[in-house]
């Protein structure tokens, strides 16, 4: 699956809620943030089984390149489960509600405080995007 989300606006003080379900098989899939598909804020990336990676969720940035990778052992995603993430952020992080309830954050590398595009990709279907 690929969903892409232009021209809409997501800045500090909203909430993103995004609800999905990962396919059955599913292996990774990625939900990017940030100005176009070659500028990216925020690289979400659940790695269900993606070459040596299993059950971790990688977070990265695009710009001129990728960054370094964090790496976030909580795994709550599950085959066929439906999930619901909550992502906000300021000009220093992004914080993101997984569906246990757990937080994790990733710093804002660009400091920038508006983007307007999203991107995902993978083994993944998406019911709903929501910006509030």
């Amino acid at each position: 699956m690929v969903l892409t989300v232009k021209d809409m606006t997501f800045e500090p003080g909203k909430e993103l809620k995004i609800c999905g379900k990962p396919k059955s098989g599913c292996s990774v899939f990625s939900i990017n943030i940030g100005h176009d598909c070659d500028t990216i804020a925020l690289h979400f990336n659940p790695r269900f089984d993606h070459g040596s990676d299993h059950h971790i969720i990688v977070c990265n940035s695009l710009r001129d390149g990728w960054g370094d990778e964090q790496r976030e052992p909580l795994f709550p995603f599950n085959e066929d489960e439906e999930f619901k993430l909550v992502i906000n952020f300021n000009n220093e992080h992004f914080y993101i509600k997984l569906p246990d309830g757990n937080m994790i954050s990733f710093p804002n590398r660009f400091g920038d405080d508006k983007f307007n595009h999203i991107h995902v990709q993978g083994d993944v279907k998406i019911y709903s995007i929501k910006i509030k």
